[in-house]
């Protein structure tokens, strides 16, 4: 039985795909993520502090195979790594989530969504399975983290975010993609909290090594 052109076009758009593809882990040629890489992204749960003393669940360690993909996601537009990343983070969102409770993403700054095209932890949230609630938004513009230590990335986050809506007591649980002072979650808690939310979890994708393990 002949196969109609159409499908035959999509079979072989999805065959060059994984031809030009390298795993998003190790570079191994052909894959999007070999057997191996895919096995350091089995879920660790643990629980880490931020700043003010919030607990943050996270799934992974920020490091090796879980940073690569991450930054292969984030910074090469290589979305189809979202997948297992977020099915990892399905480890700590869905214990977390229960009926009524809202699913609210760390805002991603306007300059970072027209670079990406995406926002980063909207996606991983639903390919954890949960629909998003865009509650809160950026009110000025802060400088990138990445070069910032632990009082200056605090101090470059405060005051400047802000829920768009009254919450009205709703529950939320705020996700990130990575937390590394845990700055950015404590500055999105404060901005819902003010705004009538009840926030009962924070929650994200990976941890730096160095940040301090809940007790």
């Amino acid at each position: 039985m002949p196969v109609p052109s159409a499908l035959r076009s999509v079979v072989l758009e999805a065959a060059a795909l994984l031809l030009s593809a390298v795993c998003g882990g190790c570079g191994l040629p052909g894959t999007l993520l070999c057997d191996v890489c895919r096995a350091e992204l089995i879920p660790d749960p643990r629980a880490v502090r931020t700043p003010e003393g919030r607990n943050v669940h996270v799934a992974l360690t920020y490091q090796g195979v879980a940073a690569r993909c991450l930054r292969r996601l984030k910074d090469e537009g290589e979305t189809l790594l979202a997948r297992p990343l977020g099915s990892a983070l399905a480890a700590v969102l869905g214990p977390a989530v229960s009926h009524g409770v809202l699913v609210v993403p760390v805002p991603t700054s306007r300059r970072a969504f027209r670079r990406r095209g995406f926002r980063v932890p909207d996606l991983l949230v639903r390919r954890a399975g949960a629909s998003t609630t865009r509650a809160l938004r950026w009110t000025r513009a802060a400088h990138d983290q990445r070069s910032l230590g632990a009082m200056e990335r605090r101090d470059n986050v405060r005051a400047a975010m802000r829920a768009v809506a009254d919450g009205r007591g709703a529950a939320v649980v705020v996700v990130d993609d990575v937390v590394t002072t845990g700055a950015t979650l404590d500055e999105a808690a404060r901005a819902l909290e003010e705004a009538g939310y009840e926030v009962v979890a924070l929650v994200a994708l990976a941890a730096t090594p160095t940040n301090p393990v809940s007790g």
